[in-house]
């Protein structure tokens, strides 16, 4: 998109650099908790911008955050994730993966970039005094996955208090339903809380030929089952957000031995607190059906992710700077999906919003996140930069509405 705004035309002559980071990122995807190589080269460029503090290793050893500051003024945050997924990837181009089984699915080399200019471009902002305070750029670890005890990269970055002193903080993602020239962007829940269940059918097991002697966890399974799937149907409301999958049912060793247990495993989606904690119940008493039929049970629910709760001021910040800078930009206005998000644990904390920028490929093939064909149109990336270096900068100028946190509070709990 051509225009005259410093910002866009200035993230336009970036064009090139962008690409050639993306698709070095693209070619080198890293795993979650693994983003050695990422991290370095993320690193590496940011020190090589005038007045940039580089800081590594906060909360993960792979996290990087850049700062620039002229020591007054408000600070916000710029965040983007750096991992890829365990996807071998189908796509014959000439930056295709070259890490067999990992494939940067999701868009996390062009969020990477894209941060990445708009450090650059706010590195000449600050030397022409055009903003005052803090603009800290948060390259973050794995969003995608977990580890041993269950976290991301977001959790522990907010833990090791890289967002302490900040007063607001922004992010995008990849859209790859809207096309280039389009943006998403929702106010209050957004993306799911993610939650895991594993769940265990317990009976005596026995000879196939006499199934009288004992108790069949499989013959309890298709109860408990008929209640885990009528969960959402009969006891949400359908004006909530919610889901209830099955990923993973197991039993049993040969065809004429009953089983002793039936191991289901799925995932919880919801987006209120409230919605959450009813599906945690009705989980639980679906799988006590197998008590009334002579089996037993046990269940874990592991609590992921928090839903992204976008605030609703931090988003009038964003629509108002693309209103000024591409006042042709198509703004879509309705939640992202009951997909998950690590993003979630910043809302949590602090007024924070993440909108998706438009990415589509007009080559007629259906390229979803997390697919082996998922790919961008690169010329979204400017407009990513110049529309998150934009939004930034009109907050530390205090050209947007500047946070009083006890106005902010009654504001989003419709006080």
């Amino acid at each position: 998109m051509e225009n005259d705004h410093p910002i866009v035309s200035q993230a336009n002559h970036l064009f090139n650099k962008l690409i050639e980071w993306r698709r070095k990122f693209h070619q080198q995807p890293e795993l979650s908790f693994q983003e050695f190589g990422t991290s370095q080269f993320v690193a590496e460029t940011l020190e090589k911008v005038d007045g940039m503090k580089v800081e590594r290793g906060l909360g993960v050893e792979t996290s990087v955050v850049g700062t620039l500051s002229s020591g007054n003024g408000p600070t916000i945050a710029i965040r983007a994730d750096m991992d890829a997924l365990p996807i071998t990837e189908e796509n014959s181009v000439s930056y295709s993966s070259i890490n067999k089984g990992v494939m940067h699915a999701c868009g996390h080399d062009a969020h990477t970039a894209i941060l990445l200019g708009a450090a650059y471009l706010f590195a000449d902002l600050f030397k022409m005094g055009d903003v005052k305070g803090t603009v800290k750029f948060v390259f973050q670890p794995a969003e995608e996955s977990t580890d041993e005890h269950g976290l991301s990269g977001s959790p522990y970055m907010v833990q090791a208090g890289v967002y302490d002193e900040v007063d607001a903080a922004i992010a995008l993602h990849m859209c790859p339903w809207l096309p280039v020239g389009a943006v998403q962007i929702s106010d209050g829940y957004s993306m799911a809380n993610v939650d895991v269940f594993e769940g265990k059918i317990f009976g005596t097991g026995g000879h196939g030929a006499y199934p009288e002697l004992g108790t069949d966890p499989i013959w309890m399974l298709g109860p408990v089952m008929q209640a885990l799937h009528g969960i959402v149907a009969r006891k949400v409301s359908a004006l909530d957000a919610a889901v209830v999958s099955i990923g993973q049912i197991h039993a049993g060793t040969a065809s004429n031995i009953i089983p002793t247990e039936v191991l289901i495993e799925g995932t919880i989606r919801s987006y209120s607190p409230e919605v959450r904690d009813l599906l945690a119940a009705e989980i639980k008493k679906a799988f006590s059906i197998s008590e009334g039929l002579g089996g037993g049970y046990s269940l874990k629910i592991n609590r992921g992710e928090p839903a992204l709760n976008n605030s609703p001021l931090v988003n009038r910040w964003i629509q108002e700077s693309i209103q000024e800078i591409y006042p042709e930009l198509h703004i879509i206005r309705k939640p992202f999906g009951l997909g998950g998000e690590d993003f979630g644990y910043v809302t949590q904390k602090l007024p924070a919003s993440m909108f998706f920028l438009g990415s589509a490929r007009q080559d007629g093939i259906q390229r979803d996140l997390h697919t082996p064909v998922f790919d961008i149109d690169e010329t979204c990336m400017p407009i990513g930069t110049a529309i998150l270096v934009q939004t930034a900068a009109r907050f530390l100028k205090g050209e947007a509405c500047l946070i009083n946190k006890e106005h902010l509070e009654v504001q989003l709990n419709g006080a």
